[in-house]
């Protein structure tokens, strides 16, 4: 019943999609240049042969998949395989980062008419959906057409799992659709065994698996010549009001390290602006990477509003302030940081990565604290001793490295529907793909 309102809500509500599409449009949140794959038009023929697609929502989880893609392309030379996902950020990072054999397409909006005209062209062998990616109309199209497709880093709130289990039997319909799934926690495997997921496994977390960060090193080493011996930490992906929250604390800090800078990294780069005007309305003196401008033994912060360049500034400093911890966004990945030797905190709000937040600090592999007011004198305690930043930042490389093996297994368990059913399986198409197909144009 719910999966028929569902259709019938999203068929003639195609005027409204399409408005909320030209919103995003004119708003730079949608790629003009490639919309018509939102509707499920294709932008490049269909390699011959196997063809496994991935769907990842948007950076985040296409990040986490990179380690995983690399390792299919490597067992399976002769799969092709489609990654796609949502967000122009995330075809600008797989456009740059995704290996030989495997490009990039813009997800349809999930409408039955798109839905089918997506499927309809790529014919996909295997289906893998990444972390939460629950669309009722590709579900449907994916079981009616006896397509197999498995959930991986499958998961689910306790907030949205309630939402669920209130339609809890058109969640299960939903979960016919998948032939396993593999959950980050056991709390997630529990939540959707309870809305029908069978089976059900637990694994561990894939970002444990992944490379770390690229960086260009011509470019680290200028920034080191830079700023020489300088103390400095890092706010990373930081949301709006965080940068403003941390000020005061970094201000205070200067009155004992009266060299210390302050490279803050937001995490949506557009916000360059604002927060460029709320540094000069306090009177600090900043640079901004954007604009080129140089950084002197004067700057007090080092303003990175940049896209992709994250691991150049995990390297750089070795004490990391997570953003999206301290306002309830949800955090950040630490992981990413503890692969690249950084001594890490994060504030009380970590719940997207709830059970990797656990493990970090049972490990003393981070710091976690209650709120921005205590952020001042961790700094300052980490700040005043390097071999305390060292200790950090080793057990968070030993706690990250330790946990790499996910990718085994959860390749193990994708295996019987990974490997092809026939050696007669077609080798690579030899035409070229398009050079906008990994990403961006």
């Amino acid at each position: 019943m719910l999966s028929a309102l569902y259709r019938f809500a999203t068929d003639f509500g195609a005027p409204f999609i399409r408005l909320y599409l030209f919103k995003r449009r004119l708003a730079g949140r949608e790629d003009k240049a490639r919309f018509a794959e939102r509707l499920g038009r294709a932008a490049i023929p269909r390699p011959r042969g196997r063809l496994i697609w991935c769907h990842a929502a948007s950076v985040g989880e296409a990040a986490s998949i990179l380690a995983l893609i690399e390792k299919l392309r490597a067992l399976y030379p002769q799969t092709h395989i489609l990654i796609t996902s949502g967000t122009v950020t995330s075809a600008r990072m797989l456009g740059e980062r995704l290996p030989a054999g495997a490009f990039h397409q813009y997800v349809p909006v999930d409408r039955a008419p798109y839905v089918e005209r997506f499927l309809d062209h790529w014919k996909p062998d295997f289906v893998l959906l990444i972390e939460s990616e629950l669309w009722p109309n590709m579900l449907r199209a994916l079981r009616r057409r006896a397509i197999p497709a498995a959930l991986i880093q499958a998961r689910m709130s306790d907030g949205s799992f309630q939402r669920w289990y209130r339609v809890k039997n058109w969640a299960k319909e939903m979960m016919g659709a998948f032939v396993l799934c593999l959950a980050q926690t056991e709390d997630d495997r529990a939540r959707f065994v309870a809305l029908g997921a069978r089976p059900a496994r637990c694994f561990g977390n894939l970002k444990y698996a992944a490379k770390p960060l690229p960086a260009e090193t011509e470019e680290l080493a200028r920034l080191k010549a830079a700023i020489g011996d300088r103390p400095l930490w890092l706010l990373a992906s930081s949301h709006r009001g965080e940068e403003e929250m941390v000020l005061p604390t970094h201000q205070k800090l200067r009155e004992k390290y009266r060299d210390l800078l302050l490279i803050a990294v937001p995490r949506h780069a557009g916000r360059g602006e604002e927060i460029a005007r709320m540094l000069k309305e306090r009177g600090v003196v900043f640079a901004r990477r954007s604009k080129k401008e140089i950084l002197t033994p004067r700057t007090e912060v080092y303003l990175a509003d940049t896209m992709g360049e994250l691991g150049l500034f995990y390297r750089l400093c070795d004490l990391a302030v997570l953003g999206g911890s301290f306002k309830p966004v949800g955090g950040h990945n630490p992981i990413e940081p503890a692969q690249l030797d950084c001594a890490i905190i994060f504030g009380p709000y970590m719940h997207n990565f709830s059970t990797v937040a656990q493990e970090f600090t049972r490990q003393h592999a981070a710091i976690q604290l209650q709120g921005a007011n205590e952020l001042g004198f961790a700094l300052q305690r980490l700040l005043a001793a390097k071999g305390e930043r060292l200790k950090y930042a080793a057990a968070a490389r030993m706690l990250a490295d330790q946990k790499r093996h996910v990718l085994e297994k959860i390749v193990e368990a994708l295996r019987p529907w990974l490997d092809p059913k026939s050696e007669e399986i077609s080798g690579p198409d030899q035409s070229r793909i398009p050079s906008y197909a990994g990403g961006a144009r």
